[in-house]
């Protein structure tokens, strides 16, 4: 046996040049080809069906204007909110074992599998002016949270709050309790490690966290309008005003539609190159 025929390197296995564990069946392929078209057909049409300059006219509306800085801002405040609740909520369901955490975990994740005009109904019966809340807050302060701006971001955060939680406690996972542990035998005490070990190594989940929560907080609408109803420079954001649009104009909705769609995509690439890379 020569020495090049013993040094030979071995055979590739698959398709030359292709994916080492072979060709793709079709059977996977049309579904997921199926899918795709799905998602991304009806945003095509969108786009497709409106006009460029009918939207320039609309960003210069100052009803639109006035929908779209109510929405950023509410959902900025809750992500304010989120993050003052949801870093220690997800600290403690990561970090801490006690008895009922399976059960803790599993009402967090309640509201996003809830239906919004139901979420919305929980939110009147609770903080409305004759609330298990309401009232006695109404009675004590004179302050009510239906038909304000700040009842708004009180809806926003019950319906991203999770989300919230749910990232960043997947991130305090990600980053395990090595480090924390390591600062404990060094003398340190856990508010310190919380705040210098556990929260620098979970940055990316928690950014990850607060932008998936801001984007849900930015296009609530059940919940918002059955709870706050649709009072304009007041708890008209622009899904409740997209809503309205639709019932008398539709081109109208189709560009506001579109801003809509420009700000999540906006949000997408935000994310894309940091927290929502798999390889």
């Amino acid at each position: 046996m020569s020495i090049r025929t013993a040094t030979a390197r071995p055979r590739r296995i698959g398709p030359a040049g292709g994916d080492p564990l072979g060709r793709a069946p079709a059977a996977l392929l049309v579904p997921a080809t199926v899918a795709i078209a799905l998602l991304v057909v009806p945003l095509v049409a969108m786009v497709a069906a409106a006009d460029p300059a009918d939207l320039w006219e609309a960003l210069g509306s100052p009803l639109l204007q006035e929908a779209l800085w109510l929405s950023v801002l509410t959902s900025t405040l809750a992500m304010l909110v989120c993050l003052l609740l949801g870093l220690p909520l997800a600290w403690m369901l990561a970090r801490v074992e006690f008895r009922g955490r399976r059960l803790v975990r599993a009402l967090v994740t309640v509201p996003m599998v809830l239906p919004p005009v139901v979420a919305g109904v929980a939110l009147r019966s609770a903080f409305g002016r004759s609330g298990l809340v309401g009232e006695p807050l109404l009675e004590a302060t004179g302050f009510a949270f239906p038909y304000t701006m700040w009842g708004v971001v009180l809806a926003h955060v019950f319906v991203s709050l999770p989300f919230v939680v749910i990232s960043i406690e997947g991130g305090l996972r990600s980053a395990g309790t090595r480090y924390d542990a390591a600062a404990a035998v060094l003398g340190a005490t856990r508010w310190h490690t919380f705040r210098r070990v556990t929260v620098p190594l979970a940055l990316p989940g928690i950014a990850a966290g607060m932008l998936l929560g801001w984007a849900r907080s930015l296009g609530e609408f059940g919940a918002t309008i059955t709870f706050n109803g649709n009072y304009p420079g007041t708890t008209q954001t622009m899904p409740t005003l997209i809503y309205v649009a639709r019932q008398s104009d539709t081109d109208a909705a189709l560009t506001l539609s579109l801003v809509m769609l420009a700000f999540s995509v906006a949000v997408l690439v935000v994310l894309r190159d940091r927290w929502l890379v798999t390889s």
